[in-house]
Order: structure tokens, then C-alpha cells, then sequence
């Protein structure tokens, strides 16, 4: 369109028409223009999440302590881990106090697992996850003790580096769209070209003038060439990824906007993704049998607040650990003694899984122990004979089975001389604590809100199947039964397909074994969504039609890796994203289908004079005019409209249906043919009114505007309604009207713009019979649609539509 533009300035020019030549470079300034704004919008909007940083590190050099950041660190260096540190790189533990890492980044379970020092010098091959070993990984977290160790691997050696190093061999998906828009943008040059020539030729042979056959030829082109699809395409995904950024979710690949649609699985973490990614105490039980559900509201018994008072006490007083300040958010506040003083702590040890502390209160007596631990090791301290051991495996059995991390209680009194094992303490058995990580409140109606859509939704986590199963019978999938990655190991590709279509939840899950099951999907047709916050997510993220980042607890990784991240983590916003992914791709198709029917009257009116031995009606002036307002009606209006009412009640479109489907471009045919009929009629009636040949252009081109804006009105909803075309107009469709009136005013009285427009001042009922070829346009086409759209209804997830 540029180039068409700047060649008619010149041949303006040459012909001495400086004026026209004038308001054709301004036209080409406009297109530049919008392309550099819409190009500046896009990348600010991409750039929202370059803001990555590298975690500090505490060493010790040259026998001095030193803060450094994280990709500083090199092998050999003596790292110095508490609390609250991110490990900067793998590392042997040489020394560990009551040491514990969150590496669920690694291996998506919610719980911390206990460190201790390696017993001799020879390096050993670990994998993260696991109890008591003598290694810490990059990128997990301490969240108790402290530690000493000796940096064995950085960089692409480290596990996070491996994962990172399949990454690269991994390839994104191509964009559709822009590849579909490319297609078609040279289907219609290539064909503009020809009718271009053809049309030049011609008018040149029949009246001789070669100038004015190429400016013909120019205004033919103008007309046929699409140069919105790519405008419209830019504007409506930046303009999408704005309003997904309103919904608290970030777009960093563009493409997955239009991909967001069509996604027919959604492959979701569950550690921070569905749940809060934080410990709460879910349930008590006592030694008398008793049961306490916290869900069920607070607590009023004397000896479960007893039980969660001792649970807390046998925590760290400002807790990092997320079980203990599971604790300290349940037990009652303002119960302890005033003037408790911590006497001394019990950690953990391989043999004994059990804490304990001894508080000192006010006043003279017994010092207080308060305990915490596996049940078997609180078990072993309490003493308790065998048939209260079996009675108490039954509960914990019973525990677990809804997916809950069980922690036994205890407590004891101990005179002013401490024994030195924990082991020698005095205890008596309370009862036991059921802890989990909670369900996100937003879940379960999101995931009933997939499934209305017609899309499946399944739990992939490194977490055990008893704690998966109960967190996806609670979100509302169905739980039973988890494929674990043992099992996945042991199915062949055909065996995993059809497993895939048996159940929604897979636990126990390694970071290649999620890669598999994304790629078997895929193999399927099906589009896949991938959610994920940590960095075993990451592979399947990139893989993933879609992937979707946790921005809040993800990893710098996962957002690297996603297409989209969503700001506040919660699940909720997956369905709010898919549900603007739909809007936009609607609105997009009812904009390309409204360029494709404007460009048919458009060209037909430049080639009808012709043919028929009229004078021209159209040149490049008025064609450059009308792309100008077939703009911003394309990317304003279009882009702006409201959802659909049945939006999330649709299957989710075929994923090899194309932008340009043959039902699109038959309806936009047929909108631009009868619009064609419509402008063609009233051209005709005017020349057989004999008017000036200014009035009949000023004729003909009112009444191509004016049909234009009723095309506008019919496509702005696929529904057959005259209330849906005029229903709840955006702020944009009424400036878009009140400027296309007032220019048309303009032209009809001010002789300056009739002079640019070589126009001639129309009457009443000039003005009266476009605005009627408008409303029978409108009508015409209202009629007829219920003949090109059909409402199709959701099928049952998991079922192709």
C-alpha cells in the first residue's frame, strides 16, 4: 500500500496535480505512522517481563566471608546456606544443622526434605528429591537450618542447567496466523497485480490516456490489496495482550493469543498452580478416637486446642518452614505464659524423625517439652504399647489417604538437668495433626468452566497419588486411580495414548515424563495448555501449544519458557485468559470478514465505469481515503466488541480450522456482492439521471460509505439480529460513525474537500437514497445469516468436537 501510494503521488506530480500528489504522501505518512505505533505498543508490551535477576550467594574466600552474586559462584567454593536462601548452584554438604530444602522446583512436591552432611569425600550421583541427602540443588530454597557445602556444579552441569540444556533442543510452535496471513496477503497481491495490469492495459487501449490508466491501474491495486490483515493482525494482538495484562495475565509470545481458543487440554501443575503452594492444618485426631475437621469452622475443644498450642510450641518462633507456620496460623494466639523463654532445641536426625523443645515459664517448676514428628518416631519417645502403635497406623493410613501430610504431637515436663537425647525425654502422646496444601478457591469453578468449554483439564505433578488424588477430586476431576511415572515408564507410546484418555491425573511425575506426556497429546490434535511454576516445568511449557506461567511463585525459567504468565498465580485466570483468547480470535474473524466484503464493492467500482463506458468514479484519492477509515474500523471497532453470549458454551474451534475457512470467505463474498448490487444501483440511477459526473462520484461514493458503515453493523455479531447489530455499541463504533458523518458532511458543503474530491453537492433525496441502499444492505444481510452461522454446542471433555 505504500509503495502504491508514493507511485500515484509521483504520477500526480508529473501530471502537475501538486495538491493530490500532497494528500497522497500524507496518506503514506498515516500508514507509517500506524505501523510504528502499533510495532512500539507490541514490544512494550513484551517487555513487561525482562526484569530477571540472580540470587545472591554467601561463600567463603580466601578465608573471609563474601556476599557474590549467584552466577559468580564457581566450583570449589564453600557456600554458607540458612534460611531463606536460594542455593546458587549444586553443592556437597559438608556440614548440616537441622537443615531442610523446598525443592519443589525440581520435583513439585509441596514438602520440605531434610539435608545432612556427606559421611566420606567421594563425590556420588543424587537426584533432587528424597530425605537425607548429602547434596543442594540450584535453585531450591532453605527453609530451616544451616548448612556448609562445596560448590560441585554450575551452570549447564547443575540439574537446573540440564533441564535448561533440553530446552534448547526443544522448538516452539509456528504461529498459524501470521503464517495463514502471509498466504493470503499473496494469494491477493499476486491476484490485485494481474487485475491491476489487465485493468491499466485496457483503459489505456480504449482511451488512449497512459497516465490515467496507470493511475487506474494504482486504484485497482489499492483496492484489491488486503494491506489491513497484517495492520489488524498487529493491532489485535497488541491490543489482546493489553487486555489479558487487565486480567492479571502477561503475554509474552503473541501468537498464543489467537492459540488460546482452540486449546482443548489443560495439562496443570498442581504444587502452586491449583493449590496455594502454603501448608494449612486440614484436620485432628485425637488418642480417644475423635476427629476434627477444620474446614468444617474453628475449634472449641479443650484438647484439640491443647494438641495445636503444643504443636506450635514445638516450632521455631518465627517459623520459614511452611508446616510450622501452618502452626502458628492455626493454634489460638495469646495462650502461652508470658515470660516462656526457649531452653533447647531437639532437631531432627536420620534415626529419629521427631523435634522437640523445652520452654522455661515464668516462676520456679518443670520446664515444658513440646514435640513434633512422624507418627512412628513420636511413637517410639512416647513409649506407646503395640495396640495403641496399630490403632495409630490406622489413623495415619486413614490421613494420607485424603492427602494429608500427618505430623504426630506430643508433650512432657523435664526438670532443670536436660538429657542430651531426645530420646530420654518423658512424652506423652497428644495426637495427630493432618496437614495440606490448599486448594485454590477459584479451582474447582474454573475447572467446571473447562469443562463446559469442552476442555479437558488434567493434574501432572511430582507429588504423591494419594495427595494428587485428593486434591483433583476436590478440584472436580476425577482422582481415582493416579498413572504414577513408574507406571508411565513402563507404557509404550500407543499404551500412554490411550491411558491419556482414562484418567486426568498423573502423580509422581519427572520433568521428562511430563515432555511425554505433553508430545502424546499432541500426537493426538490435541491443543495443549501447559500450566507450571517451577523449573520441571519448563520443557513441557515450551513445548506446549500454550505455555502458562506462574509470574508470582514461577521461576525466572518457566516465564522464559511459557508464552503467558499469569501475574497473581491463580488458576482462576486460565479460564479468564481462554475466555479472551476466544473474544479476540471471534472479533479478528469478524474484521478480516469485514475487509474481505469492503474490498469487493471497492474494486467493483473501479472496474464497473470502465466496462460500462462511465466516468471514473473511484481514484487513488478516494481509495486511499476509504483504507484510512477501514483501518481503524478493522482495529478499533472490531477489537473493542464484546464477547459473544455463548462463548465459553462452544467446542473449542478445530485446530486446523484456518483464519480464512471457506464459511468466512463465502459469507464475506456474499456481504461484499450484495453490497456491490446495492453501490452498483444507485451509480446506475444516477448516470441515467444524467447527473454532473461530480455529483454521480459524490453519489456512488456516499453511498459506499454509507453501505460500509451497515457492513459494520452486520458483522458485529455472528447472530442474526437487528438488537445484536445495535446492541451495547462501544465508545469506538460512535466516534467511528460521528467522524464518518461528519467528513461525508464536509464533503457534501465545504467546496474545499469537494474540490479534493472532485465532487458535486448532492441533494435531499440524493442523500436520502444512499442512506435507504444502507438499510436494505443491512436487512438483506441480517436475513441471510442464519444460513452461514450456526451455534455449535460444547462436546464432553475430552472429545474432539
Amino acid at each position: 500500500m505504500l509503495a502504491l501510494l508514493l507511485a500515484g503521488g509521483v504520477i500526480y506530480a508529473l501530471l502537475g496535480d501538486m495538491r493530490d500528489a500532497v494528500v497522497l504522501l500524507i496518506f503514506a505518512c498515516l500508514s507509517i505512522i500506524i505501523t510504528l505505533v502499533q510495532e512500539w505498543r507490541s514490544e512494550k508490551v513484551l517487555q513487561a517481563l525482562r526484569d530477571l535477576s540472580s540470587p545472591r550467594a554467601l561463600v567463603i574466600r580466601d578465608g573471609q566471608r563474601q556476599r557474590i552474586a549467584g552466577r559468580e559462584v564457581v566450583r570449589g567454593d564453600l557456600l554458607l546456606l540458612s534460611e531463606g536462601d536460594r542455593v546458587p548452584a549444586d553443592a556437597r554438604l559438608l556440614a548440616a544443622q537441622d537443615l531442610q530444602a523446598d525443592e519443589s522446583l525440581l520435583t513439585g512436591e509441596a514438602v520440605p526434605v531434610r539435608k545432612r552432611a556427606a559421611t566420606d569425600s567421594r563425590p556420588g550421583a543424587f537426584l533432587p528429591g528424597g530425605d537425607d541427602l548429602p547434596m543442594v540443588f540450584s535453585g531450591t530454597l532453605v527453609v530451616r537450618g544451616t548448612g556448609r557445602a562445596e560448590v560441585t556444579a554450575t551452570g549447564a552441569a547443575t540439574e537446573i542447567g540440564k533441564i535448561g540444556t533440553s530446552l534448547a533442543t526443544i522448538g516452539t510452535e509456528s504461529p498459524r496466523l501470521y503464517v495463514q496471513t502471509r498466504r493470503i496477503v499473496a494469494i491477493f497481491a499476486i491476484a490485485g497485480t494481474g487485475v491491476s495490469l489487465l485493468v491499466g492495459g485496457l483503459y489505456a487501449y480504449l482511451r488512449g490516456d497512459w497516465l490515467e490508466a496507470v493511475l487506474a491501474g494504482i486504484a485497482i491495486g489499492m483496492s484489491m490489496l488486503p494491506e489491513e490483515f497484517p495492520v489488524v493482525l498487529a493491532i489485535f494482538m497488541a491490543m489482546g495482550a493489553w487486555r489479558l495484562s487487565r486480567a492479571r495475565v502477561l503475554t509474552r509470545r503473541a501468537a498464543a493469543i489467537e492459540t488460546l481458543g482452540a486449546a482443548t487440554v489443560l495439562c496443570s501443575d498442581k504444587t502452586g498452580t491449583m493449590t496455594q503452594n502454603r501448608m494449612a492444618i486440614r484436620q485432628l485426631r485425637l488418642p480417644d478416637g475423635r476427629s476434627f475437621d477444620l474446614d468444617a469452622g474453628p475449634v472449641a475443644d479443650v484438647a484439640a486446642l491443647h494438641l495445636l498450642r503444643m504443636g506450635r510450641l514445638a516450632c521455631e518462633s518465627q517459623p520459614f518452614d511452611p508446616m510450622e507456620q501452618a502452626f502458628h496460623n492455626t493454634a489460638p494466639p495469646g495462650e502461652d505464659p508470658a515470660g516462656m523463654t526457649l531452653l533447647r532445641s531437639y532437631g531432627l536426625r536420620p534415626g529419629l524423625l521427631a523435634m522437640s523443645q523445652v520452654w522455661r515459664a515464668a516462676g520456679t517448676g518443670p520446664h515444658t517439652v513440646a514435640t513434633k514428628g512422624a507418627p512412628e518416631a513420636v511413637a517410639l519417645l512416647c513409649a506407646l504399647p503395640s495396640p495403641t502403635r496399630a490403632a495409630l497406623a490406622e489413623a495415619v493410613d486413614a490421613m494420607a489417604g485424603s492427602g494429608l501430610r500427618v505430623l504426630a504431637v506430643a508433650q512432657g515436663t523435664v526438670g532443670a538437668d536436660l538429657p542430651d537425647r531426645q530420646q530420654d525425654l518423658q512424652l506423652t502422646y497428644l495426637g495427630l495433626v493432618g496437614l495440606a496444601d490448599p486448594l485454590r478457591e477459584s479451582v474447582r469453578r474454573a475447572v467446571a468452566e473447562c469443562r463446559r468449554a469442552g476442555i479437558s483439564v488434567k493434574m501432572i505433578t511430582g507429588d504423591y497419588p494419594a495427595t494428587a488424588a485428593a486434591i483433583a477430586r476436590e478440584a472436580g476431576l476425577a482422582g481415582n486411580a493416579p498413572l504414577t511415572g513408574q507406571d508411565l515408564d513402563k507404557l509404550d507410546d500407543a499404551a500412554l495414548a490411550a491411558r491419556l484418555k482414562q484418567g486426568d491425573v498423573f502423580a509422581r511425575i519427572m520433568p521428562d515424563q511430563k515432555l511425554r506426556i505433553v508430545t502424546a497429546l499432541k500426537a493426538q490434535g490435541q491443543i495443549v495448555a501447559m500450566t507450571g511454576d517451577g523449573v520441571n516445568d519448563a520443557p513441557s511449557l515450551k513445548s506446549a501449544h500454550i505455555g502458562i506461567a506462574m509470574g508470582g511463585r514461577g521461576t525466572d525459567v518457566a516465564r522464559e519458557a511459557a508464552a503467558i504468565v499469569l501475574l497473581d498465580d491463580d488458576f482462576g485466570s486460565i479460564v479468564r485468559a481462554v475466555r479472551l483468547g476466544r473474544r479476540i480470535y471471534d472479533n479478528l474473524r469478524k474484521a478480516v470478514g469485514f475487509i474481505v466484503a469492503v474490498h469487493l464493492p471497492i474494486a467493483g467500482l473501479a472496474v464497473a465505469p470502465l466496462l460500462f463506458g462511465l466516468p471514473v468514479i473511484l481514484g487513488p484519492i478516494h481509495i486511499a481515503f476509504l483504507e484510512m477509515v477501514i483501518d481503524p474500523v478493522c482495529s478499533l471497532v472490531f477489537e473493542a466488541e464484546a464477547e459473544e453470549r455463548d462463548i465459553m458454551d462452544r467446542p473449542p474451534r478445530d485446530p486446523e480450522e484456518r483464519l480464512f475457512s471457506p464459511g468466512l470467505i463465502g459469507w464475506s463474498v456474499t456481504q461484499g456482492l450484495v453490497a456491490l448490487v446495492a453501490v452498483t444501483l444507485v451509480m446506475f440511477w444516477g448516470a441515467r439521471q444524467s447527473m454532473p459526473e461530480t455529483e454521480l462520484r459524490a453519489l456512488t461514493f456516499f453511498t459506499l460509505v454509507i453501505v460500509i458503515v451497515a457492513l459494520i453493523f452486520v458483522n458485529r455479531s455472528f447472530k442474526a439480529s437487528l438488537r445484536a447489530a445495535f446492541d451495547r455499541p462501544k465508545p469506538a463504533l460512535l466516534v467511528v460513525v460521528a467522524t464518518v458523518a461528519g467528513i461525508l458532511a464536509a464533503a457534501n458543503l465545504l467546496p474545499a474537500a469537494q474540490d479534493i474530491f472532485r465532487f458535486g453537492p448532492l441533494h435531499r433525496d440524493d442523500l436520502i437514497i444512499t442512506a435507504g441502499a444502507g438499510l436494505a444492505v443491512m436487512l438483506g444481510l441480517e436475513a441471510i445469516k442464519p444460513f452461514w452461522h450456526r451455534p455449535r454446542r460444547a462436546p464432553k471433555p475430552g472429545r474432539r468436537p
